[in-house]
């Protein structure tokens, strides 16, 4: 079962609260739905004021959005596909109008090879939701275990379907939540020097 494509998402907290986004109808595009957004920013709520943030799947953007309008320093969208690309093109540019200083960049392009090239301690908190039947969550994860991008104690955010199992992970990995909603795993990791 698979969700329905809203014909628009939502920005559910801070200064962009009730704007809606459209979201374009491509294959694999999979927005996070209200309820999944509003567990995750609780969560993140103590981190997220002044965090750098990386979506490195960005879909929609909308992760990569709310972050923005809940206080987070800079975000950065990553997504390979150029109609996608361009819808988030489109709602930066509705978003930003009237908020200069705004740090929110949209890099087209692919997310394993963006990781290769970012500096060193820059991330704060990464939003990884790529389509479920990619193969690419494992990938990602094992790419920021042990690559340097992370800033110690850093968090990520991994979601996966409910039917993929359990998920073999770097031991720099510590668990802090996961929760099941409908047919999605929520998943938030905590990155630990690993001595």
């Amino acid at each position: 079962m698979s969700r329905k494509k809203p014909g628009t998402v939502r920005i559910i907290g801070g200064s962009d609260r009730g704007r809606r986004l459209p979201v374009p109808d491509l294959p694999g595009l999979r927005p996070s739905g209200d309820r999944s957004r509003e567990t995750l920013f609780n969560w993140l709520a103590p981190h997220i004021r002044g965090a750098r943030c990386v979506d490195l799947f960005a879909g929609t953007g909308v992760l990569g959005f709310e972050a923005a309008s809940r206080g987070a320093q800079s975000v950065v969208m990553i997504e390979k596909a150029a109609q996608a690309a361009k819808s988030i093109r489109q709602n930066l540019a509705t978003l930003n109008a009237g908020q200069p200083g705004r740090a929110i960049e949209l890099v087209q392009g692919d997310a394993l090879a963006w990781l290769e090239t970012c500096k060193p301690q820059s991330l704060d908190i990464v939003f990884v939701d790529p389509p479920f039947d990619s193969g690419l969550q494992s990938l990602t994860m094992t790419a920021l275990a042990q690559g340097d991008c992370m800033s110690e104690g850093g968090l990520v955010y991994l979601e996966t379907a409910r039917q993929a199992g359990s998920l073999e992970l770097d031991p720099a990995w510590e668990v802090l939540k996961e929760k099941t909603l409908g047919d999605v795993c929520m998943h938030l990791f905590r990155k630990n020097k690993v001595i």
